[in-house]
């Protein structure tokens, strides 16, 4: 196994049915190039990543290998058909993982740059996640009363951002303890924190965000309009 390089995993394997497009948005053209190829330029321009791991929705592997030559990926992608969850997706590249650090990313988080890598890369911590702080009042609540149960520290939470770093046989203990006590993560700092591993954090850019809903969409496109009107 490495132990200089780091391995990219992208998850793009969703069909994002709450964005209301007929396809799954990382093939959505934004600013004139699909979703999906913002993630992978980015992870090109990042000399200590090795390796990218890419999951595909079913029968759409023919599609993410256009977008993947068409943007002249030169670093080895290894392509892994999606699981039934991300979760299960996240296990299933773990597979193909041969150096002892790995980098996790979603394919529909357009905005990330190199630099959000390479400060993930550069961090000393051994797992370490994007975050952002909450700037609004959350609270408990039991949706079967519709109540409000309680209250929570606003500066004790905080808005996991993608992307994060693991070292990989931390996270894949994680996913190894998580599958024995049949528990289901909706993404990975939470998994190796629950499993006893360290998790550090650090504030990431407000405007990686991922793209989810039509608003989302609308969000990102405004965003990039904004950006060449500027440079114009």
């Amino acid at each position: 196994m490495s132990s200089q390089g780091i391995t990219a995993i992208l998850l793009n394997g969703g069909f994002g049915t709450r964005s209301g497009a007929s396809e799954p948005k990382q093939f959505l053209n934004l600013n004139g190039i699909p979703i999906l190829a913002y993630n992978l330029l980015a992870m090109q321009k990042v000399a200590a990543i090795e390796k990218i791991i890419i999951n595909y929705p079913d029968g759409q592997l023919d599609k993410v290998r256009e977008i993947v030559t068409g943007y002249a990926i030169t670093k080895p992608v290894e392509y892994v058909e999606a699981g039934d969850t991300r979760h299960a997706s996240v296990a299933l590249m773990l597979e193909h993982v041969t150096t002892s650090r790995v980098i996790i990313n979603e394919a529909a988080r357009p905005f990330v740059s190199p630099a959000d890598f390479q400060l993930l890369i550069d961090c000393p911590a051994k797992n370490v996640s994007l975050t952002l702080p909450i700037p609004f009042t959350v609270a408990p609540v039991d949706p079967a009363t519709g109540k409000i149960t309680g209250s929570l520290e606003r500066d004790k939470l905080r808005n996991i951002q993608l992307p994060q770093k693991f070292e990989t046989a931390d996270l894949r203990a994680a996913h190894e303890h998580a599958k024995k006590n049949s528990i289901v993560f909706t993404e990975d700092a939470t998994l190796v924190a629950v499993a006893g591993f360290d998790v550090e954090f650090i504030n990431g850019p407000e405007t990686n965000f991922k793209i989810t809903t039509p608003f989302d969409l609308k969000l990102a496109n405004y965003m990039f309009r904004k950006e060449t009107d500027r440079d114009e």
